[in-house]
């Protein structure tokens, strides 16, 4: 395992997190489109790839209490019982949905604790901040509460996830005195959101940068489409798609670790074995634009930017948002007309499908990529109805 120093801290951070967003769970897959239960964790599987994961260097675990609807940090924290607990840095985050007053802050803390199993949390996060929730958190005094949870030992470091404009991105990052933030940084995502802007301006101002989606929820994890595969061929790259992505984040000096969300064994090891030989300054001018022209190919192809965080569930009207898009850029980026018809009769149409939409604008105030999914919806739903009339 490689290990990069975690910005103004006396301490290096293994190159790989373990995000614990995609554990493993008990429910089955089907043509490749998931049907299971966020809850659904299998946990001995899941607290077997943890502990593995620190076996093989991994020294940072992230979780938050949305993940796995409440179950990640249960599980992250029997996971970590015992010595292992002392061989990691936990991150876990303050996730706003859940406060509505500053009399919330403390028993949400505390209730984190008990469900880790643990007196203290090394990395605490505003989670997801953006324009909705940065003014509220602010208004309940946030910083003040925080600097008692440090004082008082049940923090170590506050730090914030992000999902909004750059511009903000650098109004809260001048705010206060963090020692980190979480940003989405993908090859792909080099001007969302935070971006490369964003993450250079944070590493100026000396704050650990971690980085989530760097596989953009798997899809760059995969085969890629033909024209971008060609991209790949031409310029004889020979690396897996996976690690493809992880060392070009690793490529940058600014970036301190990428946060994997891994459900197999299989995924872990592919991952510490990219994790081992990864270095800043590994990737040349010209290996850097394959990249650049990997990028432009994917971009022509590109759908829903949908990396299936599921904050959009549950809907109230049950529609599978994450699903319904999973779907349609299946067809769209890889061209699965057969499989995404079939997932779409089979799972979606009339029990969770787009049609089910009434656009009451709560999946949309939730995005943290913002993005339009009434409209989303309703063309979606147009495209597989429009699709099914044609045989």
């Amino acid at each position: 395992m490689q290990y990069r120093r975690f910005g103004r801290l006396d301490w290096h951070v293994s190159a790989l997190g373990f995000g614990a967003m995609r554990l493993p769970t008990l429910s089955e897959r089907r043509d490749g489109v998931s049907t299971h239960q966020m809850a659904d964790v299998d946990e001995p599987r899941a607290i077997d790839l943890i502990r593995a994961a620190i076996d093989g260097g991994v020294n940072y675990v992230d979780t938050a209490r949305p993940y796995h609807q409440g179950q990640s940090e249960v599980v992250v924290g029997k996971a970590l019982e015992g010595a292992y607990r002392r061989r990691v840095r936990l991150a876990t985050k303050l996730t706003s949905h859940w406060i509505h007053g500053p009399d919330d802050l403390d028993p949400y803390l505390d209730d984190q604790l008990q469900r880790l199993r643990t007196d203290h949390i090394d990395f605490y996060l505003l989670h997801g901040l953006g324009k909705r929730n940065w003014p509220k958190l602010r208004e309940y005094g946030v910083f003040d509460w925080a600097e008692r949870a440090i004082a008082d030992g049940r923090i170590r470091n506050l730090g914030f996830s992000f999902h909004d404009d750059a511009e903000l991105f650098k109004e809260i990052v001048d705010a206060y005195d963090w020692t980190f933030c979480q940003i989405i940084c993908n090859y792909m995502d080099v001007d969302f959101q935070a971006g490369l802007r964003g993450l250079a301006y944070a590493a100026e101002r000396g704050l650990a940068v971690s980085i989530m989606e760097p596989l953009r929820g798997g899809q760059l994890a995969r085969t890629p489409p033909a024209s971008v595969d060609a991209v790949w061929s031409e310029a004889g790259d020979k690396r897996t798609p996976a690690d493809r992505a992880l060392q070009w984040l690793w490529n940058r000096p600014e970036i301190s670790v990428v946060l994997s969300g891994m459900t197999t064994q299989q995924q872990l090891d592919e991952n510490l074995t990219s994790a081992d030989r990864s270095a800043v300054g590994s990737l040349g001018p010209s290996e850097l634009a394959v990249y650049d022209r990997a990028r432009d190919a994917f971009r022509t192809l590109s759908p829903v930017p949908c990396t299936g965080c599921k904050y959009c569930q549950p809907c109230p009207n049950d529609v599978q948002i994450p699903l319904v898009f999973s779907v349609y850029n299946e067809k769209t980026i890889y061209g699965e007309s057969g499989q995404a018809f079939t997932a779409y009769a089979d799972y979606l149409a009339g029990d969770a499908g787009a049609d089910r939409c009434v656009a009451c604008g709560q999946c949309e105030d939730v995005c943290p990529q913002q993005i339009p999914i009434i409209d989303w919806l309703k063309r979606i739903a147009e495209f597989f109805g429009a699709a099914s009339s044609d045989g």
